[in-house]
């Protein structure tokens, strides 16, 4: 590869828009897309139960607790490395450990995405990503992010590398993503 891989690790509260994010650098830049998710998703297609963000909160917590705090971060770190692409992102990063193996890589910058929380509440209801997303309250909403996967995400965001601030439309959402990209 001529070129240095650029590995950009997303970092931000439920819904602040890491998957528009990752949708972009995919579509436009072609970008391969690594989501924390996807494992917990799959195991839980295995075993037919609902993919809704309890069960995944549960699933990873059991799983990291049975086999290593750090098991989706070798998964993660190992698909980023065999990855042929110049540009790799990693989406969902919500603990230290799920960048245990890519904080010192060549290339790697940590971008951490801030919005309101109204916002946030408003786009993922209407997104209904997860199953009872689009029935959630804001209270409800808000609850969640006193769950175990999501404590850990303030702290991670304050020493990125980038910032970038998705209260308003995709246009500067795109524009912030470009001129780190091009960096």
């Amino acid at each position: 590869m001529d070129k240095e891989k650029k590995i950009i690790g997303l970092v931000g509260p439920m819904a602040s828009g890491k998957g528009t994010i990752a949708k972009y650098l995919k579509e436009k830049k072609g970008a391969e897309v690594f989501r924390f998710s996807t494992p917990l998703r799959d195991v839980l297609k295995r075993l037919h139960a609902d993919i809704s963000r309890i069960n995944m909160q549960n699933i990873s917590k059991a799983l990291r607790e049975s086999l290593g705090q750090d098991l989706l971060a070798k998964v993660i770190a190992k698909d980023v490395e065999d990855s042929n692409k110049k540009i790799v992102v990693v989406d969902g990063i919500r603990r230290w450990d799920d960048i245990k193996y890519l904080k010192d890589k060549k290339g790697f910058t940590l971008v951490a995405i801030n919005v309101d929380s109204k916002i946030r509440y408003e786009r993922m209801v209407k997104r209904g990503e997860n199953e009872g997303d689009n029935n959630k309250t804001y209270e409800e909403f808000l609850s969640d992010h006193k769950k175990e996967t999501e404590l850990t995400i303030p702290e991670i965001m304050k020493p990125a590398d980038e910032t970038i601030n998705n209260n308003s439309d995709l246009k500067n959402l795109y524009n912030q993503i470009d001129k780190i990209i091009n960096e």
